[in-house]
Parts: structure tokens; sequence; C-alpha cells
């Protein structure tokens, strides 16, 4: 996974960081017995992933592969596999 940069972007630092952000907010609330404060922090992770998938759509994100290259990536390996 490290070879291919498998969500390296800021699309995906960003839904990440906020998503964080939100389990610690509903974790502090969830222990201090605050309902409505656990939600809202529910409602930030789920903030996290839609603004992540909004900044993907802008262009952000990974590219998805073209057919060429994942053929091309199948192939490296069938043979890399044949020689070990």
């Amino acid at each position: 996974m490290a070879g291919s940069a498998h969500g390296h972007t800021p699309a995906a630092w960003t839904g990440v960081i906020i998503s964080f952000i939100g389990f610690c907010i509903a974790g502090v609330f969830m222990v201090a017995a605050n309902v409505p404060g656990f939600w809202a922090g529910v409602g930030v992770i789920v903030l996290g992933g839609v603004v992540g998938g909004a900044m993907k759509i802008a262009g952000l994100g990974m590219p998805k592969e073209s057919q060429a290259v994942t053929e091309a990536r199948e192939s490296a390996t069938a043979a890399a596999k044949a020689r070990a």
C-alpha cells in the first residue's frame, strides 16, 4: 500500500482530521453523560466524511487509474509470480 500512496491526499487528510476531532468531541460528551453533545460529535464525524468526499470530487483526491495502468500492474504481478 505504501507504494501506491493510498490516502496521501488533501481530501483524505482533511476528512480524517475532521472525523478525529468529531470522535474526540463525542468521547468527551459521552463521558460527561451529555447526550446532545455526543450526537453533535457524531455529526462532526459524518461532516468529516462529507467534506473529504466533496474535496475528492473537487479534484483533491487520488485520481482513478486507467484501465491500461490496471492491466499493466496485473501483468507485471503475474510475471513476477511466474519467475518466483
